[in-house]
C-alpha cells in the first residue's frame, strides 16, 4: 500500500480567519458603501453647506446607511439560506 503525505496548514488565530476571510471583506465594503450613501443622502435632502447641517441628523443617517449595507451582506437570503 501506499499513502499520501498528510499536508497540514497552520490556520492562524481567529482574528486573521475572520480579517482574511471574503464574508468579511464583502460586509466592511458595504457597510462603508453605505455609510456613504446615507450621508449623501443628509447631503442631498438638506440642500445646505456641510457646516449647517444638524450633526445628529448626519449621524443617524450615516448609521442608518451602514446598518442597511450590514444588513445586505448578511442577511439569511443574501447567503442563499433562506
Amino acid at each position: 500500500m501506499e499513502f499520501k503525505q498528510l499536508e497540514i496548514k497552520q490556520e492562524g488565530n481567529w482574528f486573521s480567519r475572520l480579517f482574511y476571510s471574503k464574508q468579511f471583506r464583502k460586509s466592511v465594503i458595504y457597510i462603508l458603501i453605505g455609510a456613504i450613501l446615507g450621508f449623501a443622502f443628509t447631503y442631498v435632502s438638506e440642500g445646505m453647506l456641510i457646516n449647517n447641517m444638524n450633526t445628529k441628523d448626519i449621524i443617524t443617517n450615516v448609521f442608518f446607511g451602514a446598518f442597511f449595507g450590514f444588513f445586505i451582506t448578511n442577511s439569511p437570503c443574501a447567503r442563499n439560506k433562506c
